[in-house]
């Protein structure tokens, strides 16, 4: 009986430290992910979601901050959406336009080729291209005259309405870009990590509009050209379904990690008021790559 107790207690001692030895390794990559992000002056979001074992860690994660084209997810979301509920094809024609009216008074307004990161389409003015196309080279090349088209068909108010219903409570969704008037008066998009890590949760799981459509999405962000931070500094066999954004002192990047061995996870990396973009960027890398590393061990 004398030795019983001493006997239970060490195994009890060393069940204990087998279960909180992946606490203590979360806490530790949190510290670590702290300690990369404090080096830069500047606010920063991460949000994480091993889909495998529902791992997370989560800074800031309810921050609000301006979407830039992170945005862009959601309208795709609703663009397929509509398309199940069928108002229109993915494959159907629309026209190329530059000429939308601003959220403030619908007064006129056009983007210039010289501010957007995709420009052929400017060149198919008066022309008819399938959405399809449109969506592509929105999420891919973050094609802005793309993207105000496509928010034009939808309504904003109904991509802000789809986020709600999948869950993404704090995003909003008022209007396409370049509307300087409603920059002027604060009538800007918004997120949170925490929304996107929602809709990308829900699009790896197959549960925005339907598993194809999901599927189809994903392939579609996989093929993103824009590729300076979450898939920067990991493996070329590790893949990414994301969508980027950027502003001035902004700097997003937000998607879906795909490991060779089938396991996945959603990553998150907000940032605003950068000092030093270019550092900043390469933080946010570095935070990606420690999260894989955590995640691949």
């Amino acid at each position: 009986m004398r030795t019983f107790f001493p006997i239970l207690t060490l195994t009890l001692l060393l069940l204990g430290c087998t279960v909180s030895k992946p606490k203590k390794n979360m806490l530790q990559l949190r510290e670590e992910v702290l300690a990369e992000l404090g080096k830069q002056k500047g606010t920063f979001a991460v949000a994480f979601k091993d889909l495998k074992t529902g791992e997370e860690l989560l800074l800031n994660e309810h921050e609000s901050f301006h979407a830039a084209s992170t945005m862009k997810t959601p309208v795709l979301i609703e663009a397929y959406k509509q398309a199940s509920e069928g108002k229109f094809a993915i494959t159907d024609s629309v026209l190329v336009k530059n000429e939308f009216k601003s959220i403030v008074d619908g007064s006129p307004f056009s983007i210039g080729p010289q501010d957007d990161s995709e420009q052929e389409l400017y060149s198919q003015l008066g022309q008819k291209r399938p959405l399809s196309e449109l969506l592509y080279k929105m999420i891919i090349q973050s094609s802005n005259l793309a993207t105000n088209i496509v928010i034009e068909k939808l309504d904003a108010k109904n991509v802000t309405q789809t986020m709600r219903d999948l869950g993404a409570k704090d995003m909003q969704v008022l209007r396409g870009v370049e509307d300087t008037k409603a920059y002027r008066q604060g009538m800007n998009n918004t997120t949170t990590a925490y929304d996107l890590m929602v809709l990308f949760q829900k699009m790896a799981l197959g549960k925005t509009v339907s598993k194809s459509a999901s599927q189809e999405m994903i392939k579609i962000l996989l093929e993103q050209k824009f590729k300076d931070v979450i898939p920067a500094k990991l493996p070329q066999e590790v893949t990414v379904a994301h969508k980027t954004g950027w502003i001035t002192g902004v700097r997003h990047d937000s998607g879906i990690v795909f490991l060779p061995d089938g396991r996945q996870y959603v990553l998150v990396l907000l940032s605003k008021g950068l000092e030093d973009e270019k550092a900043g960027i390469e933080a946010m890398a570095n935070v990606s790559q420690m999260i894989y590393q955590h995640v691949e061990k």
